[in-house]
């Protein structure tokens, strides 16, 4: 049994096998917060970044340091963590790793990838999405990109029970071109992600889950705060 709790734009909670991961975790920044950055529920053994633009990287270095948990991100967002206190796990694109909960494979994203804090920009590598192997299914985390025709590939190699997809546009796709990366991509579910955070983001995710049934896929809304379970 798998469960997933949305904390909003892309921040993910993904429970399984006695196993609980932190995905993008931007909670004490967050401009529509659902849970408080000290809650108990936010207890982790495995944190997951897909880039280190501030509403992805978030609270994921104090909460590592808190519940003793590891950041998965690319190489070198892993070091700038690893320089600010945390324990980190190292991967590059199309890598992939047996951790105790299961494995994890970093898959190309087109987006940027620098940590601005107060030292300056650094840039981090190569941005990504993740397939993670969890309680039994297999879930792909798009991180935040555009469109790629390798999607397919990434669906024919991993049969995935849910994909999680940015949908806002402007910085990532917007809801015509994640229509067509669900096709290609063929989850048995689709949850759309990181919109309406901010007035840029801006999206009806009800009228996208609509067009994925035009298209005979299914979706479903998950609202900030909702944890739904894939059996």
């Amino acid at each position: 049994m798998l469960k997933l709790t949305y904390f909003g734009h892309s921040a993910w909670k993904l429970s399984g096998n006695g196993h609980a991961l932190l995905v993008d975790p931007f909670i004490s920044g967050n401009p529509n917060p659902v849970i408080d950055v000290e809650s108990s529920d936010l207890a982790c053994g495995y944190i997951l970044l897909s880039h280190g633009h501030g509403d992805h990287l978030g609270d994921a270095i104090p909460l590592a340091r808190k519940w003793n948990a590891t950041i998965i991100a690319n190489f070198e967002l892993a070091m700038y963590c690893a320089r600010k206190g945390a324990q980190v796990h190292g991967m590059h694109l199309g890598g992939g790793f047996d951790f105790p909960f299961g494995r994890v494979k970093l898959t190309p994203a087109l987006h940027g990838n620098v940590v601005e804090d107060d030292d300056g920009l650094f840039p981090t590598g190569n941005p990504a999405g993740f397939v993670i192997h969890l309680g039994g299914k297999v879930i792909y985390h798009a991180g935040d990109t555009g469109i790629f025709s390798d999607m397919k590939l990434i669906g024919q190699l991993d049969k995935l029970d849910v994909a999680l997809l940015p949908i806002g546009d402007n910085f990532t796709m917007g809801p015509a071109d994640a229509l067509a990366a669900a096709e290609m991509l063929a989850a048995k579910l689709t949850i759309p992600m990181h919109y309406n955070t901010f007035p840029l983001i801006r999206q009806d995710p009800q009228a996208f889950v609509a067009a994925l049934a035009r298209k005979g896929l299914a979706g479903r809304v998950v609202t900030p705060g909702e944890t739904v379970e894939v059996g």
